[in-house]
């Protein structure tokens, strides 16, 4: 990308301040939410001038692109880059960043967080103290399960699944399996030498306490936790997804539940976002649901948005920043 003074940059997603000024410094920046009903018209109105794009959740289609004859560069603010043509955008020669690494830890800690959750029932029992309940110490029928020394078994061993195996591992003594399209070497397993160990998917399933979802959205993995997975599960075993909604197939989750095959499921991300009022996942007693929350906390949103600043203003000057997203690997 050659080098400019000043590019028209769309803003489709509020910005820190700060971040938005070291934008404005240095290009000229309509800021357009197409979410927000109000500036939905502004959005589409700058589009066909916008030379490069920054924001998050909200999906780029061919046709938007078709708007947007001059784009050179898309900055998003998140890890996953679904909602982006890959295949089109590297055909059209535009840049795609995103920002890896600043959310793992933040992201580990929600989905063992999750799985804390589920295993001791704490929102069911918060919820019964808060509704007076408490009466008298609890009986079984409320208890819940151990975590410490149970399997963990993580499908998905990148950045946040190694993050995860740290916390189960090294912090709660559990032993860790995990399926990957490949062992992971140990020089990058670190401390984890010798307390995670590589099996094949059905050996995980059969295995694991804890079925932990840490995989992209693919078509590969679409429905990965389907009918078929489920039955090779404990009936003790709880599911875990913190990676994206379509992993499972939603349907055969609610069987699986409904007929014990499985104990419980914690789920912060689901095929449709925001999930439904009429969904039977929103309260269903074995589920804990939450509002894919995975990297929603001051600190990382911002560090997020940071480094997406980063990346497009890099991308602009002609470099490529450490968010660069590789679209002739997609």
């Amino acid at each position: 990308m050659t080098p400019s003074t000043r590019r028209q940059v769309l803003v489709f997603r509020e910005l820190p301040d700060d971040q938005l000024a070291r934008l404005q410094a240095a290009h000229a920046v309509t800021v357009a939410n197409p979410r927000v009903p109000g500036e939905r018209d502004a959005f589409f109105d700058a589009l066909p001038q916008a030379e490069a794009l920054i924001g998050s959740s909200y999906p780029i289609t061919d046709a938007l692109l078709d708007s947007a004859p001059r784009l050179q560069a898309i900055s998003s603010i998140s890890v996953g880059v679904d909602n982006y043509p890959l295949a089109s955008l590297h055909q059209r020669g535009i840049a795609l960043c995103h920002t890896p690494g600043v959310l793992t830890e933040t992201t580990a800690d929600t989905i063992f967080a999750l799985l804390m959750a589920t295993s001791r029932r704490i929102p069911e029992l918060a919820l019964f103290v808060r509704s007076g309940q408490w009466q008298r110490n609890i009986g079984e029928d409320l208890f819940g399960w151990d975590v410490h020394g149970k399997t963990v078994g993580i499908l998905g061993m990148g950045r946040i699944g190694l993050a995860l195996a740290r916390r189960a591992a090294l912090g709660f003594g559990m032993p860790v399996i995990y399926n990957n399209r490949s062992a992971v070497p140990e020089a990058e397993l670190d401390a984890l030498v010798g307390h995670v160990r590589f099996v094949e998917r059905e050996a995980l399933l059969r295995e694991a306490d804890f079925i932990v979802s840490m995989l992209p959205s693919t078509p590969e993995t679409r429905h990965l936790l389907n009918a078929d997975a489920f039955a090779l599960m404990k009936p003790s075993a709880i599911v875990i997804n913190g990676s994206r909604g379509a992993i499972i197939d939603e349907a055969a989750l609610l069987h699986a539940l409904d007929t014990d095959q499985i104990r419980a499921a914690g789920l912060d991300v689901f095929a449709t976002e925001p999930l439904p009022v009429e969904s039977p996942l929103r309260t269903h007693p074995k589920v804990v649901a939450l509002p894919h929350i995975g990297s929603a906390t001051h600190e990382t949103r911002y560090a997020m948005a940071e480094m997406a600043v980063t990346n497009l203003l890099q991308v602009l000057e002609g470099e490529k920043p450490a968010g660069w997203f590789d679209l002739g690997k997609a």
